[in-house]
């Protein structure tokens, strides 16, 4: 008999929780270990988890915060998922401004994901981003981003 794998789809509800971002981390950070991404593909999993962090704390600042974070991953790419009660789509600013802290989180999303988006929900949004899964073979996976 093969052993059973670990589920592929996980979702945690944020309504009124505390320390979101932290415990988003958390909970990103317990499905790449059962998933296997972690502790081989440590460059991988970091980038999933500034990019879980950076779109949590994004709802959090212009969102009035988030509702769900969902995580699916296949062979292929781990999709990210986090929808909140704001119908406004997230735009990277153009030009962040260097006197003020913050302004960098979407820039930081589409250097890390192969691609993000938002959807449109009844009652807000949905933003999700998509990273390559280190299980997939360097070839398969194509250019990488230039680090910074």
């Amino acid at each position: 008999m093969e052993p059973r794998s670990p589920d592929r789809r996980r979702s945690l509800l944020l309504t009124g929780m505390t320390d979101v971002v932290t415990r988003c981390r958390d909970f990103t950070r317990d499905a790449l270990v059962d998933w296997k991404w972690m502790p081989g593909a440590r460059d991988d999993s970091e980038d999933v988890l500034l990019l879980v962090s950076e779109v949590v704390a994004n709802a959090c600042l212009h969102a009035g915060g988030p509702r769900t974070l969902l995580l699916e991953c296949t062979d292929d790419l781990l999709r990210v998922e986090v929808t909140d009660s704001n119908p406004v789509a997230p735009a990277p600013r153009s030009r962040p401004d260097p006197a003020r802290p913050g302004g960098y989180g979407l820039l930081i999303v589409e250097r890390i994901a192969r691609r993000w988006g938002t959807v449109p929900l009844a009652d807000g949004k949905c933003v999700w981003a998509e990273i390559d899964s280190p299980l997939r073979s360097p070839d398969a996976r194509g250019p990488q981003p230039v680090s910074w």
